[in-house]
């Protein structure tokens, strides 16, 4: 029996720039497991919109008129319903520190805004899946830099007490942006039990997704900036 075609992964826009919309909408739009089902210029039109929608993932501009892009992340993942929604960040990277506030209100990663369009059709694939963050080794940079300077009130041992020894491992790797496989492979593990590995941890420090792990093992010192 021929199986079903997947249901394409639905995707909001998010960005006061018409052309910047309307170009990630072309490209998105050309690919068969992909669908944009929305558009919004200003961080209140993309709380609105998410609601009435509901995508996969949302692209998610930071700086947008009316309420910018970290708040609307963080109303749209405080929303009941909306758990499921992955919020991808649109920045430039060498002005937008505010890219760490969005990965703790709840963003599931960031793009750079001059990404190709294979990386942005990689990207949107990835974070829909939920399995992985988005370009590990860009995005450990930028919030080791930014952790450096934002040291967490409660100790690194105190949030990590209620993880086991194999839950710690698993973390760090996780910091380390490694995914379930690699992590498998390094500690001789399926992928499978990392995978309940890693939702135990997210349950335990009440993390909403992978990103905030990664930030987790950053402001725990799990994981130390290599800059």
């Amino acid at each position: 029996m021929t199986k079903p075609p997947a249901a394409p992964i639905r995707v909001l826009l998010a960005d006061d720039e018409v052309l910047v919309r309307s170009g990630f909408k072309v490209l998105l739009d050309l690919e068969d497991d992909l669908t944009v089902v929305g558009e919004a210029a200003n961080g209140d039109e993309a709380v609105e919109r998410v609601r009435a929608t509901r995508p996969d993932v949302v692209l998610m501009d930071i700086r947008m008129p009316r309420l910018d892009g970290i708040q609307a992340t963080a109303e749209i993942a405080a929303t009941p319903g909306l758990e499921r929604v992955r919020i991808l960040i649109l920045t430039t990277y060498d002005t937008d520190e505010y890219v760490f506030d969005a990965l703790r209100a709840g963003a599931s990663g960031f793009l750079l805004k001059d990404a190709g369009p294979a990386e942005l059709l990689h990207a949107v694939r990835v974070v829909a899946a939920g399995d992985a963050l988005l370009a590990p080794r860009i995005t450990r940079r930028l919030i080791g830099e930014i952790t450096a300077r934002r040291r967490a009130v409660r100790s690194g041992e105190q949030r990590l007490a209620a993880l086991t020894g194999r839950e710690r491992e698993v973390l760090a790797l996780v910091g380390q942006g490694l995914s379930n496989h690699e992590i498998g492979a390094e500690l001789f593990l399926s992928p499978a039990t990392v995978r309940t590995h890693v939702s135990h941890a997210m349950a335990k420090l009440a993390a909403r997704d992978r990103a905030q792990l990664v930030v987790i093992a950053y402001q725990t010192g799990l994981v130390t900036p290599d800059l």
